[in-house]
């Protein structure tokens, strides 16, 4: 059923916001279970997007952001809707167009955005934060899903019409990609979940990870953080463990910057504040080592199409050179940098928290910190000296231009002579043999929950069905991508970038 029950003294004490947990040990939100929760928000989209396909093409229209529509989905099942063990519960849907021309804009296919939600059941991530939210990650790592406030969804809503605009011009940003906004109402309770682009992939294991604000105010991990066997560290942990920061060659540097200063702008004009970096950092040098994990690989997953310009190489470089000197860039998205050790990295990066408006509560939550604090150092300020400290912190501090012209690969290592090396000043690794990464870390990932009651049978069916219906349906018109694979844009990219750069 949809309705859980809650132990009321124990409940108490592990319930976060919304978020619990049940006698059983299972995770609630709104006293419904996550199992009960997956298969409903599946069940939905398959739907939404089976019944989007009967739709012709046309613009984006204003009152497209307004639209609201909504299933009712009886245990029994319905002439619409198939039976399911869930509970009675309505699906609502909002934007559906205007979000159907969002996911175009990426080169995400309707059949692809339903297999990767609605095939396998989702998985759960144990380390959701401190914000009480629930967090669930596709099978195929490409999408998050995470329940909003109704504040949040409200605001997204207002949001929508400008700041897709502003993406429809420019692709290349670290903000992040909504592709879905939907809500499941049961028993009177209304979930609301936005469905957003993966920042750090589970077959890449974090060796570190920091959310940064560019503020000094009580910006430390709790203790209770750092038992976890991955903990979020912040700002003051940051500056203590990289006081170099992290080092880019000069043309990823140069347009990460840029394109932190374009987004922090846009963010500024919408007058939203109290944004962070997420920043996950994996050791390739280290990763070499940990040998006893690189069988414990998930394994080949399923060939569905991957949504443009959504990992963080992308989200930075236009015109800026190839893609990377490291091998595992091109499968995986990361940006190679180094550290003061000269280890190599790869560099995982995106801008969360948006959703966060300047209003009046925020107004006298900063006065008052400031009254018992430097108040240019606290998180909550202002929207236009949040963005410029922001951006200062992360160019000045987070992220440095490397004194060398480029970065040598480990491939390269072996064909320059110890001469010219002398004369790039670039220091040998101690390991010259890049060590290929297998797939791996599913198993070395703790904040990925085991499944409890897979919703398979009725979303599966449904899947099915809605797919083998939907055909393969093209909604990707030549005058607004070129390409409908990321395949075909690398290619393109490639060749623009075929000049010899340096």
């Amino acid at each position: 059923m949809l309705t859980g029950h809650f132990a009321s003294t124990s409940q108490a004490l592990k319930k976060i916001g919304h978020r619990g947990i049940d006698p059983t040990g299972e995770t609630t939100y709104k006293k419904t279970t996550s199992s009960a929760l997956k298969g409903a928000i599946q069940l939905g989209i398959t739907h939404t997007i089976g019944s989007l396909s009967q739709k012709p093409e046309r613009d984006v229209l204003l009152q497209d952001f307004e639209v609201v529509e909504s299933i009712f989905f009886p245990c029994e099942g319905s002439n619409l809707t198939p039976a399911h063990h869930y509970g009675d519960f309505r699906f609502k849907t909002y934007a559906p167009m205007a979000f159907r021309y969002f996911r175009e804009m990426f080169g995400i296919r309707p059949d692809d955005y339903m297999y990767s939600l609605c095939n396998e059941s989702l998985i759960e991530l144990s380390n959701s934060g401190a914000s009480g939210s629930l967090f669930y990650v596709s099978r195929d790592d490409e999408y998050i899903i995470k329940t909003v406030q109704h504040k949040e969804a409200e605001f997204l809503q207002k949001l929508l019409p400008g700041y897709f605009m502003n993406l429809n011009q420019n692709k290349r940003t670290l903000l992040p990609k909504f592709y879905g906004l939907y809500c499941v109402q049961s028993a009177g309770k209304n979930i609301r979940i936005a469905v957003m682009n993966n920042l750090l992939p589970s077959a890449v294991r974090m060796h570190l990870k920091y959310d940064l604000k560019g503020s000094t105010y009580k910006r430390r991990a709790s203790a209770k953080e750092r038992e976890k066997a991955v903990p979020t560290y912040k700002d003051l942990d940051f500056i203590q463990d990289m006081p170099e920061g992290l080092s880019l060659d000069a043309d990823k540097y140069n347009a990460l910057c840029k394109t932190l200063q374009r987004d922090c702008l846009l963010l500024q004009s919408f007058k939203i504040m109290d944004y962070s970096l997420l920043v996950g950092i994996h050791n390739v040098d280290q990763a070499c080592q940990e040998q006893a994990n690189e069988e414990a690989g998930a394994g080949a997953k399923g060939q569905v199409q991957k949504a443009l310009y959504s990992t963080a190489i992308e989200a930075i470089q236009a015109e800026v050179g190839h893609m990377g000197s490291m091998e595992t860039e091109d499968r995986t998205g990361g940006i190679p940098a180094r550290n003061s050790k000269g280890e190599r990295l790869l560099v995982y990066i995106g801008i969360i928290d948006i959703l966060q408006s300047y209003r009046l509560a925020k107004k006298l939550e900063h006065s008052w910190k400031a009254l018992v604090h430097d108040g240019d150092t606290v998180s909550v300020h202002r929207p236009g000296f949040y963005a410029e400290r922001f951006q200062k912190f992360m160019c000045n501090t987070v992220f440095r231009k490397n004194a060398c012209k480029f970065m040598l690969s480990p491939s390269e290592h072996d064909s320059v002579t110890p001469v010219l090396l002398h004369r790039l000043k670039v220091s040998l690794s101690p390991i010259n043999r890049f060590c290929p990464l297998s797939p791996v870390m599913l198993a070395g990932r703790p904040d990925l929950l085991p499944d409890t009651i897979p919703p398979r049978n009725p979303v599966a069916s449904a899947v099915e069905t809605a797919i083998s219906s939907l055909g393969s349906p093209r909604f990707l018109p030549a005058s607004r991508l070129q390409s409908n694979t990321r395949g075909e844009s690398s290619n393109k990219q490639n060749e623009e970038d075929s000049t010899p750069k340096g």
